[in-house]
């Protein structure tokens, strides 16, 4: 692609075939514990990650039986922006949810 620099007149060319790198993608994961309802846990899922009532529950259940779920998949600050979200709404109802996130 070519343009033109106004400083010296000169035209200038932008190698188009460089790339640029995807973000780089991040599992966040939700915890169990002993405490958590399963009926808030498909809130959470429901309210903070978008999910549909079906895949909600689907969720939870891998939480409850495999001790961790899949909420989702983000680049980096929108999966620490959910985990933020997550741990306080958690706290604010008085439970002890926990997530994390670990790299795709």
């Amino acid at each position: 692609m070519a343009g033109y620099n106004g400083d010296t007149g000169e035209s200038t060319t932008i190698d188009s075939r460089q790339k640029t790198e995807k973000p780089r993608r991040y599992k966040v994961l939700m915890l169990n514990d002993n405490y958590t309802t399963m009926e808030f846990v498909i809130f959470v899922l429901e309210s903070i990650f978008q999910k549909p009532n079906q895949e909600a529950m689907q969720i939870m259940l891998n939480v409850h039986e495999q001790g961790r779920g899949t909420a989702g998949v983000y680049t980096r600050s929108v999966a620490e922006t959910k985990i933020d979200s997550v741990h306080r709404l958690a706290e604010k109802e008085g439970f002890p949810l926990k997530c994390t996130m670990e790299p795709q």
